[in-house]
């Protein structure tokens, strides 16, 4: 005897379909948040590697005008390069926002240039890096962007 399969349809009512795709939506953007809070604790920890460990192998990260810094040794040398400057570094997430370009991360550094040849100024500038992803959920390409002119004048007069 011989057994066939037979294709019996399955009638999924539509808001069930609505209801799961909520839902992974929501999953989807409580991972992102949970992505981002750990990246700005990441950049307020005094370890450059641990911001490396969000990008991908061969991620890069562009900020303002400079050349990208590709792979992670060279994204954790710029990530150094901020907690050298500010020992009490400490980076806040504000917001994330969805774009068809990518995912902005919104943040705000504070901290005392009182590292190696710093001016002793309290800094507050803020920022964002508009990220794409690979497809294991890492960081391929972050474009950050802050006012550098604002950055630059607290670092001779301080945050008022």
């Amino acid at each position: 005897m011989v057994l066939s399969a037979v294709s019996v349809p399955v009638r999924i009512p539509v808001y069930t379909v609505f209801r799961n795709l909520i839902i992974k939506i929501k999953m989807e953007i409580n991972e992102l948040k949970n992505f981002g809070t750990k990246y700005a604790e990441a950049w307020s920890s005094q370890k450059p590697e641990s911001v490396a460990e969000f990008f991908s192998e061969n991620g890069s990260l562009k900020v303002n005008d400079n050349p990208p810094a590709v792979g992670r040794a060279a994204v954790a040398k710029v990530a150094e390069g901020f907690m050298a400057a500010f020992p009490d570094i400490e980076v806040t997430m504000d917001s994330l926002i969805d774009t068809s370009d990518g995912t902005e991360f919104h943040w705000t550094l504070t901290g005392i240039n009182s590292g190696p040849g710093g001016t002793g100024k309290k800094v507050k500038v803020s920022g964002y890096e508009l990220w794409k992803f690979d497809n294991n959920g890492l960081i391929l390409e972050s474009i950050g962007s802050f006012d550098s002119e604002e950055y630059n004048r607290q670092l001779i007069s301080g945050y008022e």
